[in-house]
């Protein structure tokens, strides 16, 4: 199976990778957005869950969680280590998110932390099509934009913030925060853009 290409570099370093997502905190991460989660059980797809840090904290609160990583090294060391957490493991990836949408689920949140810039520009168009079907009425999508140097080895592009704002919109997403903050890891000219989007119409799907 071909591997889909914004996943270059993460198979073979996967372990060093592994180390750096869990050594941060899912309130950490998400520290500009807590207030977005849902309180009450819900039904949530961590896409590009990685090793799934915050697929086990959102399962610990009592929701339903997915877990969509297309990396299989990564997608193993999470099952391990995070073995005593409610988690379904799925092998997807966007834009086509095939397996999760085969399922015919839906759901109260999607999460995208660092996914979103490893799409080029029709892969964004198609993907905003896929969330916007995923989710269920009020859903909503949380996803991050990094900013900066792209890593040897790795496919990522500068994603504008507006351009993924007007995305979200023609598909009946309406933007609820913008939130941009340094890197957690401090890496040089590294930033990030945080947004999140709920489902309030149907969009052009």
């Amino acid at each position: 199976m071909n591997r889909p290409a914004g996943t270059a570099g993460y198979a073979e370093a996967a372990a060093e990778l592994a180390v750096q997502y869990e050594e941060v905190t899912f309130e950490q991460v998400h520290r500009e957005l807590l207030h977005l989660f849902p309180g009450a059980p819900s039904a949530v797809l961590d896409f590009g869950a990685g090793t799934g840090r915050d697929a086990a904290a959102l399962a610990a609160l009592g929701h339903r969680v997915v877990a969509a990583e297309p990396t299989g090294e990564l997608r193993r060391i999470g099952q391990r280590i995070h073995a005593d957490s409610d988690i379904r493991w799925v092998d997807d990836a966007l834009p086509e998110a095939a397996a999760v949408t085969v399922s015919e689920e839906h759901f109260d949140l999607v999460l995208l932390t660092a996914v979103w810039m490893h799409l080029a520009d029709r892969e964004r168009e198609l993907a905003m099509a896929a969330l916007a079907r995923l989710l269920a009425p009020a859903g909503r999508v949380m996803l991050s934009l990094r900013h900066g140097p792209v890593p040897p080895g790795r496919r990522m592009f500068d994603v504008p913030a507006d351009e993924t704002v007007a995305l979200a919109d023609r598909h009946g997403l309406t933007l609820l925060t913008h939130v941009t903050r340094p890197d957690l890891h401090a890496r040089p000219g590294v930033t990030w853009t945080l947004l999140a989007f709920e489902r309030t119409g149907a969009g052009e799907g």
